[in-house]
């Protein structure tokens, strides 16, 4: 699956494979793409603004300057289109700072980061690397490791309804299993504790 995001000189490309999602990007400083695990990627994000300041700042001066030429042109009573062109020209100005302003949702991991355009396939993006995270954190770290301490099992579920990937009904199922197979194990019957997993 590849979901291509652009805006303005900016080119992202999400490749989802079937344990890793390649991110590219290209825009005017330049390019290249990272590679990460799904159960890699942070739960939580932050947001990041790409704005062209002083498009805003000359747009606004600009502005200023036209209303209060406009507004002595007409005190004056000779007050023609002429007299407004700097509004225009600020209204022009902050209507293209507007229209260029990019806003990115972005999730830090160890070995990179994703910047995902605030764009309408942003919402599909992020539910679709959600979804493929939860599902190689339950393949990684679903099953109970009975060569592990227990207390660290128990961490390590605890830890997985946490990042929402199982409900706390299951955490609790888990907890139970893990309970049971201490119990047998001091008794020197594991074998049905095993099957439990």
């Amino acid at each position: 699956m590849e979901v291509i995001q652009k805006k303005g000189s900016n080119k992202h490309t999400f490749l989802f494979k079937d344990d890793v999602i390649n991110f590219a990007y290209k825009d005017k400083n330049g390019s290249g793409d990272v590679d990460l695990y799904y159960a890699d990627i942070p739960k939580k994000s932050s947001i990041r603004i790409e704005q062209n300041d002083w498009l805003k700042n000359v747009g606004c001066l600009w502005l200023i300057l036209g209303v209060f030429q406009a507004g002595f042109a007409v005190y004056e009573g000779y007050f023609t289109i002429a007299k407004a062109t700097w509004v225009f020209l600020g209204a022009m100005c902050l209507a293209w700072f507007y229209f260029t302003k990019i806003k990115y949702t972005v999730f830090q991991a160890e070995k990179g980061s994703l910047f995902i355009i605030q764009t309408e396939s942003h919402d599909k993006i992020i539910e679709e690397i959600m979804t493929r995270k939860n599902k190689q954190l339950l393949a990684w770290y679903g099953n109970i490791d009975f060569d592990n301490e227990p207390e660290r099992e128990k961490s390590k579920f605890k830890w997985l309804c946490d990042q929402g990937v199982i409900t706390n009904e299951v955490l609790e199922m888990k907890i139970a299993q893990i309970e049971l197979y201490r119990l047998t194990d001091s008794t020197g019957s594991t074998d049905s504790a095993r099957v439990l997993n």
